[in-house]
């Protein structure tokens, strides 16, 4: 297999040796599967079996889970390559500009914005939520943690690609890493030549600070703010506060960033803090409001919720008992038709005779 396809990673103050990586999961007839997509998707996979499980106690059915999920899923990809592929376009500095044929043909070779992810994904959840009736707010908060869930699992296909890290550590961090792709990034070679011999320029794994934060997002979010949420919609308020600062200050790091055209700002730093900083304004506001609605429930809490639940169940039980009626009635239809074509022992007595 070609060297493009190997990743080799150090990190020298940790331990000695190198880990070495193969970014192609399988390789079936030429078709390859990268380690990336395979992480990407375990990450969606445990997100939905977590909101799936949560979401019975806010009043979610498992069809609504996996409905929102799938669109979801499937426009929030879509939404990430087309967030990456504008900024990208309009910065004048990239020379390189995509079309509408290169936007989805050259997609292997990397180009995802989170961003556009959940944007786009949020989007397409909420409207499924309006085409299947189901409560938009509470979807909102298992969606939630369902992003944190799939970022913090996700984020380790940049790991294996070797990518996502930030700018050369500032008296290298014990955790700083270096890899063959790393070391030809010219900031980091800039970083190499002022450095004595036998030391290596090495830089912030942004990846892993990204994790981590994202894991201890999901951790506070689902045993703090679950206990002591008030109204439908705050745990996803949470969620874009949580994320949002953190990756504000993360994005800074990074040697890889898309800008807002020439002007130096990067994207995801400028969403991560408004949007942070926004959402902390409607926390309080809702918190007010709530507050001082006396006759306000949480869909949970609600007689619509209770009978939607209680029809939805009812719905499978019926299935299941049709399920069983048919699987009886052909067996029946079985034995009988088994029974026509055994031969008869007084047939053969007579023949006998």
């Amino acid at each position: 297999m070609d060297d493009i396809y190997f990743r080799r990673v150090e990190f020298p103050n940790l331990f000695s040796g190198e880990i070495s990586l193969n970014r192609v999961a399988l390789d079936i007839f030429g078709f390859k599967i990268f380690w990336y997509a395979v992480i990407i998707a375990a990450g969606l996979i445990l997100a939905v079996v977590y909101c799936t499980k949560r979401g019975k106690k806010v009043g979610l059915t498992s069809d609504d889970v996996f409905d929102v999920a799938l669109f979801g899923g499937l426009f929030g990809f879509l939404g990430a390559r087309i967030f990456y592929v504008i900024f990208w376009n309009i910065n004048p500095e990239n020379t390189f500009k995509y079309d509408f044929i290169t936007t989805f043909t050259t997609i292997h070779d990397g180009g995802l914005a989170i961003y556009g992810g959940i944007i786009m994904g949020t989007i397409a959840g909420v409207l499924t939520c309006k085409i299947r009736n189901a409560p938009v707010l509470p979807i909102c908060d298992m969606g939630g943690c369902g992003f944190l869930i799939g970022q913090a699992i996700g984020r380790w296909g940049n790991f294996v690609n070797q990518e996502a890290y930030g700018a050369p550590t500032a008296g290298n961090l014990p955790w700083g890493m270096t890899g063959n792709i790393i070391k030809i990034d010219p900031i980091v070679q800039e970083a190499q030549a002022s450095l004595p011999a036998g030391e290596y320029a090495l830089v912030h794994p942004c990846f892993l600070y990204e994790s981590l934060w994202c894991f201890l997002g999901l951790l506070f979010i689902h045993f703090v703010i679950s206990r002591l949420q008030t109204f439908d919609g705050e745990q996803f308020i949470w969620y874009i506060i949580w994320y949002g600062s953190g990756r504000g200050f993360i994005e800074g790091l990074r040697t890889d960033s898309l800008y807002v055209g020439g002007t130096g700002i990067r994207v995801s730093q400028l969403i991560g803090f408004a949007t942070a900083l926004f959402c902390v304004i409607l926390l309080v506001y809702f918190k007010i409001k709530v507050k001082n609605m006396k006759d306000y429930k949480r869909w949970k809490d609600t007689d619509a919720c209770k009978k939607r639940m209680d029809r939805f169940y009812a719905d499978i039980k019926n299935s299941n008992e049709t399920d069983k009626a048919l699987k009886a009635f052909r067996r029946v239809e079985k034995e009988q038709a088994q029974t026509a074509a055994a031969p008869s022992i007084f047939d053969d007595d007579n023949k006998n005779s």
